[in-house]
């Protein structure tokens, strides 16, 4: 049971920052429909860019542990907001769907910023 105890917050970073990694990537493979998406609900459509390397730098932070504590508390924002923007039609099924799946992630960031990345990571608090 130790053993879980030590590696879960690096299986969980794993999990989060890959989700966060490959969801930046694949936005690479289609700026322009991502910015459309974007301007749909309002948002200027150059904001794809921050949004991309957001993800990104996201993902490799949690992954190996870096800094975790304050991206953490970046990517509970990150997805309570592009809950609320883009995923409010509660009459969609899918839509409701993704917006716990995102306050359910915005959860489990919280936790990395209440407890620290753990024992197998960059940071060592």
């Amino acid at each position: 049971m130790d053993k879980l105890t030590q590696y879960a917050p690096l299986i969980a970073r794993i999990i989060i920052g890959g989700f966060f990694l490959l969801a930046g990537i694949g936005k690479l493979g289609d700026v322009a429909g991502t910015a459309g998406y974007m301007q749909m609900v309002g948002l200027p459509g150059f904001l794809v860019w921050p949004a991309i390397i957001f993800e990104i730098v996201l993902g490799l932070c949690m992954i190996v542990g870096f800094k975790t504590r304050i991206v953490a508390l970046a990517g509970a924002a990150f997805c309570v907001v592009t809950a609320v923007l883009f995923h409010n039609n509660f009459a969609d099924q899918t839509q409701m769907i993704m917006f716990l799946k995102n306050f359910s992630i915005a959860g489990g960031f919280l936790m990395f910023f209440a407890h620290g990345a753990g024992a197998v990571a960059l940071d060592k608090a």
